[in-house]
């Protein structure tokens, strides 16, 4: 009988325990999920500043090209940005 006993309070345990314990770990990914759609902004954000640094440095060597290195300029950040947007939706959808 004593056997039975604590066989149905295991069950019963594990019966109750089961939905927090899942819980936690849909948490733990939701954590996860942020921390690297996070990381995926700030290396956005890096690249961007990065591009526009180098297209800064290029017209204050060249004024005449203005105009191609802005516009390519323009072209590649929006890359990044579509990029990072793109890491950050299924980071978030994970």
């Amino acid at each position: 009988m004593k056997l039975f006993a604590k066989s149905a309070l295991a069950l019963t345990a594990m019966a109750v325990l089961a939905p927090a314990a899942a819980l936690a770990e849909a948490s733990l990914g939701k954590g996860l999920a942020g921390i690297g759609a996070g990381l995926a902004v700030i290396g956005g954000g890096i690249g961007i500043g990065l591009i526009g640094k180098g297209a800064v440095e290029s017209i204050a060597r060249q004024p005449e090209a203005a105009g191609p290195i802005g516009t390519n300029m323009i072209l590649t950040a929006a890359f990044v940005e579509g990029a990072t947007l793109f890491a950050v939706v299924v980071a978030l959808l994970a």
